[in-house]
């Protein structure tokens, strides 16, 4: 649920892909020069299993492409077992079973709601949000834990969890 909500709130809804993505591209591309991300878990799992991090409009065609017949293929919680057991969380930790060891020591089954959502926050900058390194934003706080505060947070707006407290 945790990674759900940090990284693609609308998972359940969605056929792969964010068709929004038709007009935020052309607009960053003309813009600011660069393709921009927003990429559903699908696309994610595609990215990192299959293509490479390279931003161009041919991958991202074929990205959209590829989550399509992903969508097609599997179930929603096949492709969220997917991405859980393929991205990487930072150094040799590739999936959320090898990261729950790495980061806790313990089995994903075992962890708690806090260990949950660090793990969730960490595929999207797994070296800036690794609590190992320790690195600090603007402010000197740590960048894992403004992350991990912001999964919670979307938990809580969507339901997942129904109280917060810091």
């Amino acid at each position: 649920d945790a990674t759900v909500a940090i990284e693609d709130k609308d998972f359940y809804k969605h056929q792969g892909f964010d068709p929004l993505v038709f007009v935020r591209a052309p607009y960053y591309l003309l813009t600011e020069g660069r393709i921009v991300g927003g990429s559903t878990l699908t696309q994610q799992l595609v990215k990192k299993s299959v293509l490479t991090d390279e931003r161009s409009i041919d991958r991202k065609f074929k990205q959209i492409v590829l989550s399509l017949m992903i969508e097609r293929k599997f179930s929603k919680q096949q492709i969220l077992e997917m991405y859980l057991n393929e991205v990487p969380y930072g150094g040799t930790a590739y999936g959320v079973g090898s990261a729950s060891q790495a980061y806790f020591g313990k089995p994903v089954k075992d962890l708690n709601l806090l260990e949950s959502a660090v793990l969730a926050g960490l595929p999207q900058r797994p070296s800036a949000y690794s609590p190992f390194l320790g690195k600090t934003g603007e402010n000197g706080e740590l960048l894992w834990q403004i992350r991990t505060k912001g999964v919670l947070r979307r938990m809580l707006e969507d339901k997942y969890i129904t109280q917060l407290i810091y």
